[in-house]
This record gives structure tokens, sequence and C-alpha cells, in this order.
């Protein structure tokens, strides 16, 4: 009888030491969640902050042309009204995305990635055509200081959506590779967090920088 309850003593321990870990295991996904939750964020509202300061520089030296050409010369409204219906068109995209990655539906997943990715490269190749269309012109960024910041400006939200899509492939790649794990998840999260930011970011961009500078 003693060697019996010697043996049952044991498992008895095991199995609530087993419930503990489980708690603990939820507990720490739980806690990585928020962390990285939490982390993101931060970036975001850095990357934030750093374009408030260059809209800032921009507004101050936007009438620097030193007897150049100003916005209106320059800038053609046809061609960003298409990058930009590209980038919010991407948007949309990139939110059915997320939704077939939530739901483990391939099709919607890798379909939604894929034209994210077409229209998030279309709106790049635009903005370099029209980069190259400006220095031609002899409108480069070192020209004026107005459009010294107007490259800084664009060309630092053009850098995001080349990152941006650098980090599409590699999600794309990840879902293949590893499947629809929780890790994975909460990185296809944080992207679609980012590409909106970048779409947000540039409407504010398109409406003072293009828009107001072509009506002044």
């Amino acid at each position: 009888m003693s060697g019996i309850e010697a043996t049952a003593t044991p498992n008895s321990f095991g199995e609530v030491r087993g419930a503990g870990d489980l708690e603990h295991a939820a507990g720490r996904l739980m806690s990585k969640r928020i962390i990285v939750g939490y982390g993101f964020w931060i970036f975001l509202l850095s990357d934030i902050v750093m374009f408030s300061a260059f809209f800032a520089t921009y507004a101050v030296l936007v009438g620097q042309t030193a007897g150049g050409p100003s916005g209106r010369e320059l800038f053609d409204l046809r061609n960003t009204a298409i990058e930009t219906a590209c980038l919010l068109l991407s948007s949309f995209t990139c939110g059915i995305a997320n939704i077939g990655a939530q739901a483990h539906r391939g099709s919607w997943f890798y379909g939604a990635m894929t034209a994210t990715f077409i229209l998030g490269a279309a709106f790049i190749g635009l903005e370099v055509q029209e980069f190259a269309g400006l220095v031609a012109r002899g409108a480069g960024p070192t020209r004026s200081a107005f459009l010294s910041a107007f490259f800084t400006l664009v060309g630092c939200h053009g850098l995001h959506v080349t990152a941006g899509l650098l980090w599409l492939l590699t999600m794309m790649a990840q879902v293949f590779a590893k499947g629809y794990r929780a890790d994975i998840l909460r990185r296809m999260l944080c992207f679609s967090l980012f590409w909106h930011a970048l779409d947000i970011i540039w409407v504010a961009l398109f409406t003072m920088v293009y828009l107001m500078g072509a009506a002044s």
C-alpha cells in the first residue's frame, strides 16, 4: 500500500505542475504579444515625429526658391493623383490580405499581397519618374532650399514604401514556409499598421505639398 501511495503522489504533483506550466506559457504568450504591440506603436510614433519635423521644415522653406521654379510650375497633379490612387488602393488590398491571413485563406492572402506589391511598386515607379523629370529640368535637390525640403520629405516617404515592399515579400515567404503561426500573424498585423500609416502620411503630404503647392 505504501508503494502505491509513493507512486501516486508524484503523479498528482505532476498533473498540478503541468496545469501551472500551461498557465505560465499562456501568460508569457500574452506578455509577448503586449510587448510586441507596444514596441511597434512606439516605432510608428517615432516615425510620425520624424515626418512631422520634415513637414515643419518644408513649411518653413516652401517659399525659398532662390529665383528657381516653385511647386506651381513643377508639380504634375495628374501624375500625383495616380500615385495617390495606387497607394490608397494598396491599403485596401493590404487589409484584405490581413483578413485572409487571420482566416488562414491562402487565396485571399497571396492574391491580396500580390496586388498590394504591384500597386506599391507602381507608386514607387511613378515617384522615381517624377524625380528624374525634375532633375532633368534642372530642378534637383541642390537647386533651392524649397527643392531640398521637397526631395527630403517625399523621398523619405518613398524609402519607407520601398522598405514596406521588402517587408511584404518577407511576410509572404514566411507564411509559405511556416504557415499561419501566431508569431507570423503578429508580424502581419504590424506590417498592416505600418502600411496604413504610410497611406495616412501620404494623404497629408499630397494635400500640403502638391495641392497647396500647385495652388499657391
